[in-house]
């Protein structure tokens, strides 16, 4: 939930209701990482844990960057930017990132777009840090497991956001979370996480009947009150439907599911052309920032997934609340879920995570 929904008040919220919040914490740099995870431990005592994305960007493509300048130079002219972009940016160190995590002691890391490397595997491991490595396919998930990561999160072709595929190509990836959470449960003995179109209570309870130890859930947490999303997009993501997202590579230079808009639809026969991912991410950061100054949602990445429809503008706690009981009562056999009823109390020591902590609670 990177680039504005996913703030230290929402991955507090949910810790503090008995999930497990994460911070996305994928562009930050040493000291900004440092402060947000300061922020969210100012907020609760509960454990979080933070993502990063493991740092392998693409190689720097001079003849796809200059190609993306020109496309993307009349949807700058018409937001009154100047006609190139800014230079591009540093990217943080992902090894300095990692410091940070073990200097801070998080208590628990997950990861995207690959593995880190074994010697920092070991570092996080003798720290206490649990760790939870992203698959969309069988055979990543062996590669996870023989890393010695503690959960799986198992990422289905519905889940917003960047696709998590590390090994071939994207579309090898595309699984259904109905499909693959129960193939991993199988041929893995790492507890599996279950992500990908979950919503509420139904998709909580038919993960857990899947094999799933629990559940991973992000859009579902976009349109709440602790969301940093733009009010554009969150008046947009409950109008849309199953087929109001696309994948689309326009934003960043990698694959991610996002609601389809102008900027999507007119560049989406040019995505063989752009750079990889930063990069373009780079190019259209100060794009994006003037579309969402203006509330032009054409122009802004809005990451969701295909259950968007779904969101609901409530607090995070109740929504959790809400999940839960519903959860339980269908796994009881019960039709009717119970009413919902004020979470007890939570005790606000932070503790070592454990699989308890995730069955079935939700991260975001």
């Amino acid at each position: 939930m990177a680039g504005g929904p996913g703030t230290p008040q929402l991955v507090a919220a949910v810790s503090n209701a008995g999930g497990l919040g994460c911070l996305a914490s994928s562009y930050l740099h040493p000291d900004a990482l440092r402060q947000a995870i300061a922020e969210v431990r100012a907020l609760t005592d509960q454990p979080f844990a933070v993502n990063l994305p493991v740092g392998h960007p693409a190689k720097i493509d001079s003849k796809r960057i200059t190609r993306a300048c020109e496309l993307l130079a009349p949807y700058r002219a018409e937001l009154g930017l100047p006609p190139a972009s800014p230079p591009l940016p540093e990217l943080p160190g992902f090894d300095e990132q990692l410091d940070v995590i073990l200097e801070t002691q998080v208590p628990a890391l997950s990861f995207i777009f690959g593995i880190p490397d074994t010697q920092y595997l070991n570092l996080l491991r003798e720290a206490g840090i649990t760790l939870l490595g992203t698959a969309t396919h069988l055979l990543e998930a062996i590669v996870l497991e023989e890393s010695g990561v503690d959960f799986i999160i198992a990422q289905g072709a519905e889940a917003g956001g960047h696709r998590g595929t590390f090994i071939g190509h994207p579309e090898q990836g595309l699984v259904g979370t109905l499909t693959l959470a129960p193939l991993l449960a199988k041929h893995v003995s790492a507890p599996i996480i279950a992500a990908g179109g979950i919503m509420d209570g139904r998709g909580i309870a038919a993960a857990r009947v899947l094999g799933a130890a629990g559940v991973q859930m992000g859009t579902a947490f976009l349109a709440c009150r602790e969301s940093g999303a733009h009010p554009a997009y969150k008046a947009l993501l409950s109008q849309g439907s199953e087929i109001a997202t696309t994948l689309s590579r326009v934003f960043t230079g990698r694959h991610g599911r996002v609601l389809r808009n102008r900027l999507v639809n007119e560049l989406c026969a040019h995505e063989a052309d752009l750079p990889g991912f930063p990069f373009q991410l780079f190019l259209t950061q100060d794009l994006q920032q003037a579309a969402a100054e203006r509330g032009l949602t054409d122009f802004m990445a809005l990451w969701a997934g295909q259950g968007c429809h779904l969101c609901e503008d409530r607090p995070a706690t109740e929504l959790l609340a809400a999940w839960v009981k519903q959860a339980s009562a269908l796994l009881r056999g019960e039709n009717s879920p119970e009413p919902i009823h004020t979470l007890p109390p939570v005790n606000h020591q932070e503790k070592p995570i454990d699989s308890d902590l995730i069955n079935p609670s939700c991260f975001i």
